[in-house]
């Protein structure tokens, strides 16, 4: 690798490339983490991450890049806004309008476009080449949410916001509706000035949160999130939180689409995520009764594919049960009546207590 490059005017640059990327905001963070460490060390030993071994498994790793990719010495940081380019005014009432209406599925925004792993790493490794292209051979990494990698910690420290206090990070000009990626490099570059937080006294997020999974400011309980219920979690859903879930068959946004930081969300320039059919207004009997070949040819390229059809069809037979409560219909009935025999058990549990109610 050659060393005769300015490192604050290749920031300056990569800066532009990244905008040509369609990359909101670039940002540089040194690779002392140490500070996060204690924290990150008592949220693992509360065992708040439930099921996600992984964050166990790699330990202290998480906050020490040069130990996961040695030869490290900065980090270069993302972000993507996702909102889709069509999104309206008032975004945000039209979203919460869709939890008031029992019948209608409602997946996370973020994932009813094409899977944002593959969007975001491709655009980070260009934005790779073009460094390397530039300072010569370049000894690099590029993350999507992909590894053991302390992401809103990095963020933060690089400028892109602050965490706000259900743990996601916030930016003044963009809310909190973007993905973020990284790419460590072996090449020193001048460290981002951080943003102060903003949050005030506001506690929207943590009023908001259906299961209360928000204990304080940045404590997050991940047991009792639905994003982590409906995505992460393998087996049965607790009894007691069920009722809590509503008509949220993957992922919950409440705690963004309250946030006052959100009316400033950017739309994507990117068609990569706008909505696919099924993914947005239909129905839990319509979803319900996706095949699994159907499931797996409608979700391909999608983030939903990852957690099955099992799994997909114990969250709707969920938020089925909780639609009867309200009333329901016999057509949401008979669906859940024809899957009483399902093979898996995890299936037919849930499609017991949906019944049983």
């Amino acid at each position: 690798m050659t060393s005769d490059f300015d490192a604050a005017q290749l920031v300056t640059q990569i800066q532009a490339w990244g905008q040509e990327l369609a990359l909101s905001q670039i940002g540089v963070a040194g690779i002392d983490l140490s500070a996060a460490e204690p924290g990150l060390a008592a949220w693992l030993a509360a065992g708040f991450h439930g099921e996600m071994d992984y964050m166990a498994r790699h330990g202290m790793k998480r906050a020490r890049p040069a130990e996961l990719v040695p030869g490290t010495v900065s980090v270069i940081t993302a972000r993507l806004d996702y909102l889709p380019p069509g999104t309206p005014e008032g975004w945000q009432a039209l979203e919460l309008q869709r939890l008031q209406r029992p019948g209608e599925a409602v997946v996370s925004l973020y994932a009813r476009g094409r899977d944002y792993h593959k969007v975001l790493r491709n655009r980070l490794q260009k934005l790779a080449e073009r460094i390397g292209e530039a300072v010569g051979p370049l000894g690099h990494r590029v993350f999507t949410d992909s590894a053991p990698v302390l992401e809103a910690e990095l963020a933060q420290r690089s400028g892109q916001g602050w965490r706000g206090k259900h743990t996601l990070v916030l930016n003044r000009e963009g809310g909190s509706m973007f993905f973020l990626g990284e790419i460590y490099v072996d090449i020193a570059l001048p460290p981002s000035e951080p943003v102060s937080d903003h949050c005030g006294a506001c506690t929207a997020c943590i009023d908001v949160c259906p299961t209360q999974a928000i204990l304080g400011p940045q404590r997050l309980d991940a047991r009792r999130c639905i994003s982590y219920l409906t995505i992460e979690h393998a087996g049965p859903i607790p009894e007691e939180l069920r009722p809590l879930i509503g008509n949220r068959i993957y992922g919950c946004d409440d705690c963004q689409l309250i946030c006052p930081w959100n009316k400033f969300a950017q739309r994507s320039p990117l068609v990569d995520f706008d909505p696919r059919e099924g993914l947005a207004g239909a129905t839990l009997v319509e979803l319900f009764s996706w095949s699994e070949e159907e499931f797996l040819q409608r979700t391909e390229g999608s983030p939903i594919r990852r957690i099955g059809h099992g799994r997909w069809q114990r969250n709707i037979a969920v938020a089925m049960g909780n639609a009867l409560r309200l009333g329901g219909d016999e057509a949401m009935r008979a669906a859940l009546a024809e899957q009483a025999d399902h093979p898996s058990p995890l299936v037919r549990e849930h499609v017991t207590w949906a019944l049983v109610g």
